[in-house]
């Protein structure tokens, strides 16, 4: 079954800390910073992920960018993101696809899930999030870790038995 991830952008800069204080300084950092953890988790999840702002808050009127494979949806004029999620899950639902909406805001979630979607809070993404960055770094560490190279694995096993022999004096 095909999984879809539609992210409420802005609600999700305002509730995880980290891109809050960051939005405080740069709003297109934030946005940068989200569609990065978000490439990371579509990447190892293979979820296709859209990521939705209101178009009030960036130059320009409406659409659609691709970053990092990520979706990127700016509103139209006058257009909310919640509308734009709402008119995206219609779009995208089928026998086959399961859609999640990511997003804090409960009256988004619940008018989402009567369209079909299931609920991904913004607490349970950032959580995923982190799990998936703990996986990928330990599987970093795994393959970067030196692999024994001893003159004892180049041996075959008659070898081996023959330097054993000559060892113990045999």
């Amino acid at each position: 079954m095909k999984q879809v991830v539609i992210v409420d952008g802005y609600n999700i800069i305002g509730a995880w800390p980290e891109l809050q204080k960051l939005k405080d300084i740069s709003l297109e950092e934030a946005r940068d910073r989200l569609i990065d953890m978000l490439a990371d988790y579509q990447a190892y999840k293979g979820s296709k992920v859209y990521v939705v702002f209101d178009a009030y808050q960036v130059p320009g009127l409406g659409g659609i960018y691709r970053q990092h494979q990520i979706e990127v949806l700016y509103t139209r004029e006058k257009e909310t993101a919640d509308e734009r999620i709402e008119r995206l899950v219609t779009d995208l639902r089928g026998r086959r696809t399961q859609i999640y909406v990511a997003t804090s805001d409960s009256v988004e979630q619940n008018v989402t899930f009567g369209q079909g979607a299931l609920r991904l809070p913004a607490r349970e993404l950032r959580l995923a999030i982190r799990e998936i960055r703990k996986e990928i770094r330990v599987k970093i560490d795994e393959s970067a870790a030196p692999a024994k190279n001893t003159f004892e694995s180049k041996l075959s096993g008659e070898q081996r038995d023959l330097f054993e022999k000559w060892r113990r004096g045999k």
